[in-house]
């Protein structure tokens, strides 16, 4: 399988069935995302366990691309440290924007994003949930905005 195809059937399958979504109660923080280009919203919600997250939720409306990518995220996230999350985060959106950018293999299923890069416009709508996930481990309630 080739990484068209692996992009093309992960994104699919996380819109269709996203791991993780909804809200949680009680939750230790929580961010509000927006793509006005896309139409993109989400809200993240977060458990924290030290500098672990222990459980991490989001739901929300947006594209195809969007759903997913928070999706992924969200699985991939979970149980990790701040500064793991960091460094996926870093490694993510070099898949996203670089071309010459070596994939690497500890990205798991977040290495089908890599996809997005053959569609520019759409990297705002894999992004928004990184950024939506720094506002909540960052400052608590905010809103972040891919504009």
């Amino acid at each position: 399988m080739d990484l068209k195809d692996l992009y093309r059937d992960v994104i699919l399958d996380h819109n269709k069935r996203p791991r993780n979504f909804g809200t949680l109660d009680p939750a230790d923080s929580r961010a509000d995302g927006h793509n006005p280009l896309c139409g993109d919203r989400l809200t993240v919600t977060v458990r924290m366990d030290g500098d672990r997250i222990d459980d991490i939720r989001f739901e929300g409306k947006g594209c195809a691309i969007s759903t997913a990518s928070a999706s992924l995220m969200t699985e991939a996230v979970k149980g990790k440290d701040v500064a793991s999350i960091a460094r996926l985060r870093d490694m993510v959106q070099h898949a996203l924007t670089e071309h010459d950018y070596e994939v690497p293999g500890e990205l798991g299923k977040l290495a089908a994003l890599a996809g997005v890069r053959e569609f520019p416009a759409r990297v705002k709508c894999a992004t928004l949930c990184w950024h939506t996930l720094d506002a909540a481990l960052g400052a608590g309630a905010a809103t972040v905005s891919t504009e």
